[in-house]
């Protein structure tokens, strides 16, 4: 698939966070825990330079917990501070006010030796499309003070928000950069819905979607839709044919299209004839993703030294809580 999407908005919105840069002393870039370096704008590099910098792996409830801590270790050696988040829950929102406060350290340090005492830390809020920026700001500031949706490009324009006497947070428009030069980039903005689906292939998301899957989380996609499994993998007729269970052999490695059809035949996504609808498994399957049906899904991992250390200490805090779980239940 060959995706790009940069409508007009996005150049007046980046313009006027140029301007406003010189007014703020923090950036605060949210991304999404699934893919966070594919969605973050390599723009925002450039037009931070200089500034306090925090990163929000935001609804990281929908991505393994070892690698949020993988990836929060792999920001945390490129000098940025780190929050895991779960915006909608609130997960994880507490801790902010106080890695603001050490963001911010020097600035405020600066201030107090000027004698300004009461002046509020200045946070512009930065992400791609459908991040969850103002349902990050709503649950920080116990208000639905932005206007929120599921849709890309919401937020139309920049808006203070005070939400109390030491922050203000600038929230700004999602705005992508103007070109993908990595294909794969794009894929996985698609994936997690930060593209405009009227003008994606939906079923060729959903296939690329499920090839990924069915290489890193096959347990999900038998789970979720039955694809390998034995009950699934027997004859079954559909429009008058059987599809036996070599069709879809481990072995043979089935493809994206074979895949989608079986999940529009287990979800029984039928046209009038009985002829498959494949449009409609498509959005089963990338609705499942995007809502955490399919489970904790990462689409990618962080090549750097010490993911590997760091992904352990969050599994083992997993299990941890597994254990804390299992003895819940036997009390």
């Amino acid at each position: 698939m060959n995706i790009q999407w940069y409508p007009g908005h996005m150049t007046k919105a980046k313009r006027a966070m140029k301007e406003d840069i010189r007014l703020i002393d923090l950036i605060i870039e949210l991304v999404d825990a699934r893919a966070p370096l594919a969605s973050r704008n390599p723009d925002i590099d450039d037009l931070g330079k200089g500034k306090a910098r925090l990163i929000l792996l935001n609804k990281s409830d929908l991505a393994e917990e070892k690698w949020n801590a993988a990836w929060s270790g792999w920001f945390q050696e490129k000098g940025f501070y780190v929050v895991e988040v779960n915006s909608r829950s609130g997960g994880g929102l507490k801790r902010i006010g106080s890695v603001v406060g050490e963001a911010c350290k020097e600035k405020l340090e600066r201030d107090r030796r000027r004698g300004i005492l009461n002046r509020p830390v200045r946070a512009m809020v930065v992400g791609i499309p459908n991040v969850g920026k103002s349902t990050f700001i709503n649950s920080f500031a116990g208000k639905a003070c932005t206007k929120t949706g599921n849709k890309p490009g919401v937020t139309k324009g920049n808006q203070w928000i005070r939400l109390n006497k030491t922050l203000e947070l600038l929230d700004t428009p999602g705005i992508l950069w103007p070109k993908f030069e990595d294909q794969q980039v794009g894929l996985l903005l698609a994936m997690i819905g930060s593209i405009n689906d009227e003008i994606l292939n939906r079923e060729e998301l959903a296939g690329e979607l499920l090839r990924l899957m069915e290489t890193r989380y096959p347990e999900a996609l038998q789970e979720r839709y039955g694809i390998w499994s034995e009950k699934t993998l027997s004859e079954k007729a559909v429009s008058g044919k059987a599809l036996s269970k070599e069709a879809f052999s481990r072995e043979e490695k089935p493809d994206p299209v074979r895949m989608l059809e079986q999940v529009a035949m287990v979800r029984s996504c039928l046209m009038k004839g009985g002829e498959l609808d494949l449009a409609k498994a498509a959005g089963i399957v990338i609705d499942d993703f995007r809502s955490g049906k399919l489970g904790r899904i990462t689409l990618e991992v962080p090549e750097w030294k010490g993911a590997d250390e760091a992904k352990s200490a969050g599994a083992e805090k997993v299990t941890g809580k597994e254990k804390t779980a299992e003895k819940r239940r036997q009390q």
